[in-house]
């Protein structure tokens, strides 16, 4: 299980993002313990990535991702 702060460093996103994957269900996550904290199984975040993976492949070869969309982070 993970922290949404992990979540937010392993995608390395702001966390405003992962907030916003959870509340719209993209992101499965579960509130935990008297104070509700948020956690995501590894396995949930792997199957979101890896469709994130599929999903820009078929972006790719739909044409819809140009070569000079691609630009390398610092």
């Amino acid at each position: 299980m993970l922290t949404l702060e992990q979540v937010q460093e392993v995608l390395n996103v702001k966390g405003s993002l992962v907030y916003s994957l959870v509340r719209s269900g993209e992101l499965p996550a579960g509130q935990f313990g008297g104070r509700g904290a948020w956690r995501v199984r590894e396995s949930d975040l792997m199957a979101y990535i890896d469709a994130a993976f599929a999903k820009t492949a078929e972006r790719i070869a739909a044409g819809q991702i140009k070569d000079d969309d691609v630009t390398a982070e610092d």
